[in-house]
C-alpha cells in the first residue's frame, strides 16, 4: 500500500512530443534537463526519442553522461559548464557541448586534444536574455578563436544558437528583435567560415506559436511534459504527471479552531480536517499555504494553513473524507483535479517549478504507459 506517489504517464510524454514533431519541419530536441523538470530523467528521454525526438538537452556534463551511461546513443548538448569541468570525459562521449565564450573554446579544445578527437560545439549568441552566450564584440571574438580552433582539426562546429527571453508572451517585441540579431549573428558567422549545420533559437513557447523562429532544431522543454509554456494556451498537450497521496486521518473539528503554525487559518464552522502526508520537503511549496487546491471526496479543496515539511491540513467541509483515501494535488485535470497550472496560481508562480519540484527523492516516482 502506497502513503504518497508521483505518477509519469510516458504515454503522454511520448504524444507530446509527437505533437510538437507534426508541427515543425525541424528536428526536435527533447529538453530532459533538472531530471527531466522531475518526471525522470531516463524514462522521459527515451519516451521522448520514440515520440520522434532527435535530440536530447541537458545543462550539466554529469546529466549527459548518465544518459550515456544508460546506452543512449542519440545526439545529446549539454550547456552549463563551469571552468575546470572535465570537457574530455563528454568529447570521448560524444556529448556536444554549447560554447558561449573563448575561455571554455579554450577548455574545450584542450579536451579534444585529451580526448584524441574533436569536440562537437554549439556556439551560443546573447541576443538579449543577458544570460549564456557571447554578446556584442564578444561574438567576434569567439567566432574567430573558433574558426581557428575548426582549421586546426580540434572542434567541429556543429551547431549556433541563442536563447529566447520572451517568447511566452507571443507578439512581444523583444520576439523579432533578438530572431533579428540572432540571424545578424548567423551572418557573421559566416563570413568568419562558420556554417553550422544547427541553428536554433525557438524554445517550447517559439516553437508552439512562431513557425518562422524553427531553423534547423527546436528545443522543446516544459511542453514535452504536456505544460503549457503560454498562459491560457494548451495546445493539445497532456500533463504527464499526477501527485497524490492518501489520507493520514481526519477529525472533526468546531469552529475557531486554529490549523497549522502559526494558526493563520481558522475554521469558520464545524468542519472535517483531513491531514495528508506530503509537504514541502516532497515539493508542496510552501507559497501554496491557505491556497493549494486538492481533489478529496470528489471535490476540490483548499490547504488550511501553513504547509508543513511532511504535511498538508485540508479543511473538507462536510465532504465524507476517510483515512486512506486518495488526495489529488494536481494531474491533467480530466478527472476533476488541480493541475499544475492551478498550483503555479495558488503558488504564485510558473508550472514549470511546480512540476521540478516533485523531483525529490522520498516520494516514489511510478510509471504508467509503455517504457520505451
Amino acid at each position: 500500500m502506497w502513503q504518497a506517489e508521483v505518477r509519469v504517464d510516458l504515454d503522454a510524454i511520448r504524444e507530446n512530443v509527437t505533437r510538437l514533431r507534426a508541427g515543425t519541419t525541424a528536428e526536435v530536441m527533447a529538453v530532459v534537463k533538472a531530471d527531466a523538470y522531475g518526471h525522470g530523467m531516463l524514462p522521459a528521454a527515451r519516451a521522448a526519442l520514440a515520440g520522434g525526438a532527435t535530440w536530447l538537452g541537458v545543462c550539466t556534463l554529469d546529466e549527459a553522461l548518465a544518459l550515456r551511461g544508460a546506452g543512449i546513443t542519440a545526439p545529446v548538448l549539454a550547456w552549463l559548464l563551469t571552468p575546470g569541468v572535465p570537457l574530455d570525459r563528454a568529447v570521448a562521449a560524444g556529448v556536444d557541448l554549447g560554447v558561449g565564450g573563448p575561455e571554455l573554446l579554450a577548455e574545450a579544445v584542450g579536451a579534444a586534444r585529451a580526448a584524441g578527437r574533436p569536440a562537437r560545439l554549439h556556439l551560443k549568441i546573447d541576443t538579449g536574455l543577458s544570460r549564456g552566450g557571447a554578446a556584442g564584440g564578444d561574438w567576434p571574438v569567439l567566432l574567430e578563436a573558433a574558426a581557428k580552433a575548426q582549421a586546426d582539426g580540434a572542434v567541429e562546429v556543429v551547431g549556433a544558437w541563442s536563447h529566447f527571453a520572451y517568447a511566452d508572451a507571443p507578439g512581444h517585441p523583444t520576439i523579432d528583435r533578438q530572431l533579428h540579431l540572432f540571424r545578424e549573428g548567423l551572418e557573421r558567422a559566416e563570413r568568419h567560415g562558420i556554417t553550422p549545420r544547427l541553428r536554433h533559437i525557438a524554445n517550447s513557447a517559439a516553437t508552439l506559436t512562431r513557425p518562422d523562429t524553427h531553423f534547423d532544431l527546436v528545443r522543446a522543454g516544459i511542453a514535452v511534459y504536456g505544460l503549457s509554456p503560454v498562459a491560457g494556451e494548451t495546445f493539445g498537450l497532456r500533463p504527464a504527471m499526477t501527485a497524490r497521496a492518501r489520507v493520514l486521518l481526519t477529525k472533526r473539528v468546531p469552529p475557531g479552531t486554529g490549523v497549522s503554525y502559526g494558526h493563520t487559518y481558522t475554521t469558520e464552522r464545524e468542519t472535517t480536517l483531513a491531514v495528508v502526508p506530503l509537504g514541502y520537503g516532497d515539493g508542496v511549496p510552501r507559497h501554496a499555504s491557505n491556497s493549494g487546491p486538492v481533489l478529496l471526496g470528489g471535490e476540490v479543496h483548499r490547504i488550511a494553513g501553513r504547509v508543513c515539511m511532511d504535511q498538508i491540513v485540508v479543511d473538507c467541509g462536510d465532504t465524507r473524507v476517510r483515512p486512506g483515501d486518495v488526495a489529488v494535488l494536481f494531474g491533467d485535470g480530466r478527472g476533476g483535479e488541480p493541475t499544475a497550472d492551478d498550483w503555479a496560481a495558488a503558488a504564485d508562480t510558473i508550472n514549470y517549478e511546480i512540476v521540478t519540484r516533485f523531483g525529490g527523492v522520498r516520494v516514489p516516482r511510478v510509471y504508467a504507459g509503455d517504457q520505451p
